[in-house]
């Protein structure tokens, strides 16, 4: 194992999949699913990959990085041999879910092949059935693989690929003793693929551990920092919770992060924007995976208006459309700042960047205006005044009907059903996401009772349906 190759990959403009070494299926699956020119990161690192090098990408979240390892990966692999060929390692079940939903879509393009997703909050003995079936390739967290593992219920013996996918989380939430224990099972001849947003120290452990001549791709983050108007308020102990919600008011986001830096400070800010009328869910990690997929689905379709989590439990979430982040706790890691923002103000729209400051954490706010090379900007609370009488509401409501893919519920039947039978517009539908026992859709407010009372007397692939609303009307 040796240390990176110094050579950087430099990425080729607007370059498109068709100069890849890649079957005719998966071209025209991609050409299909609508990926024509790839992004830099893709650009930089796929042609590497195909011919089996060992990577450490350098890549953000939202850069198209689950494409860059996953087509190597499937490449390689021969889903006639109903073996674990390919193991990808996430830092949360978030991601975990994401890198599944997409690598089920690229493989669209081979037959049968089976992708098994392994995390913690599900029951073992599920997981366990599912990989008794046979699995080609397996998606997870470090702690529920090794646990896998060691039980004896995984067996990686067939593996050529691991991913290491967003490398860097995964050391910051300490799991690096149970990386290296899986690299240590997987067989000595594969290839690995490393992807990170940053590039501590222990990524170079790693690398020289478990990594055969690496090549390092980095892809320079065109900044948004035009884009992120940023403004720091300072509190005092009693009024930054109170501060969240004239921040809220005044500015009225349709979609908001705010971030805490403990469970308890989650749970009293939620607790105070509800009183207020203020739709508010909280994330943090002790949370049921039941209730995690609620509240998420909720966020990623716009009828919650508030995320309330900490910075482990928003480690992977992908939500476009966020007006704005608050930042409730000064981060005391400058670089972590820069990536709560950085949720914020994509893909060329404009974002706001709201944090709240006391005077012990001065400190903090010095080190962020070193590391982003910008004083802070600073407002009073004074300057916020409702903007409106009305109540700050999401524009859409989540109804949650029972039966998903267990039931081989598929997104295209549920908005059938809406659309046909019920007679609503596909404007009026949101998105829907299917899990194993239940699917959640958003519907605009105005018509969510009416469209709950018509799904419970109406069916759905020929079948009665139970459907709720997850929020108060």
């Amino acid at each position: 194992m040796t240390t990176p190759s110094p050579t950087t990959a430099a990425a080729p403009s607007k370059a498109g999949f068709g100069s890849l070494p890649l079957s005719p299926a998966m071209l025209a699956n991609l050409q299909q699913l609508g990926y024509t020119e790839m992004t830099p990161i893709q650009a930089a690192s796929l042609p590497l990959a195909l011919l089996g090098k060992d990577l450490i990408a350098q890549a953000q979240t939202g850069s198209g990085k689950t494409a860059a390892f996953a087509l190597p990966l499937l490449a390689n692999l021969n889903p006639r041999r109903f073996a674990v060929q390919a193991l990808v390692l996430c830092p949360t079940r978030e991601l975990a879910d994401q890198v599944t939903v997409e690598l089920r879509r690229l493989a669209r393009a081979q037959d049968n092949v089976k992708i098994v997703t392994l995390c913690g909050g599900v029951p073992l003995r599920m997981q366990v059935a599912s990989l008794e079936h046979g699995a080609h390739l397996v998606v997870g967290t470090p702690g529920r693989i090794l646990d896998h593992l060691q039980r004896g219920t995984l067996d990686l013996q067939a593996l050529n690929t691991l991913v290491l996918d967003e490398a860097d989380r995964m050391l910051d939430m300490g799991f690096f003793d149970d990386m290296t224990s899986v690299a240590k099972q997987c067989p000595r001849e594969r290839q690995t693929l490393l992807f990170s947003a940053t590039y501590p120290e222990g990524i170079d452990k790693i690398a020289k551990q478990f990594l055969r001549e690496p090549q390092q791709v980095k892809v320079e983050t065109k900044q948004n920092a035009p884009k992120i108007e940023q403004r720091f308020y300072e509190v005092t102990r009693a009024s930054r919770l109170p501060a969240v919600a004239q921040l809220l008011l005044h500015f009225r986001p349709v979609s908001t992060l705010a971030f805490c830096n403990t469970k308890q400070r989650c749970k009293e800010l939620v607790t105070l924007l509800q009183g207020q009328g203020i739709s508010a869910l909280a994330l943090y990690g002790e949370l049921e995976q039941r209730e995690r997929d609620q509240v998420l689905a909720q966020f990623a379709n716009r009828s919650c208006s508030v995320l309330v989590a900490t910075d482990v439990a928003s480690r992977g979430l992908d939500i476009t459309q966020l007006e704005a982040v608050i930042n409730v706790d000064i981060s005391p890691d400058p670089e972590v700042h820069v990536h709560r923002i950085g949720r914020t103000g994509r893909a060329g729209e404009a974002g706001l960047a709201l944090s709240l400051a006391s005077l012990d954490e001065m400190g903090a706010v010095g080190r962020i205006e070193q590391y982003q090379q910008q004083p802070s900007v600073w407002h009073s609370l004074d300057e916020l005044k409702p903007a409106s009488s009305e109540p700050l509401l999401p524009p859409m409501v989540t109804l949650q009907i029972l039966g998903g893919r267990k039931e081989k519920l598929r997104p295209g039947d549920v908005l059938g059903a809406l659309t046909g039978e019920a007679g609503y517009t596909r404007e009026q539908i949101g998105k829907i996401h299917v899990t194993e026992f239940c699917t959640f859709v958003a519907v605009e407010r105005a018509i969510a009772r009416e469209a709950m009372q018509r799904l419970n007397a109406g069916k759905i692939k020929g079948r009665s349906v139970k459907v709720r609303t997850l929020q108060e009307l």
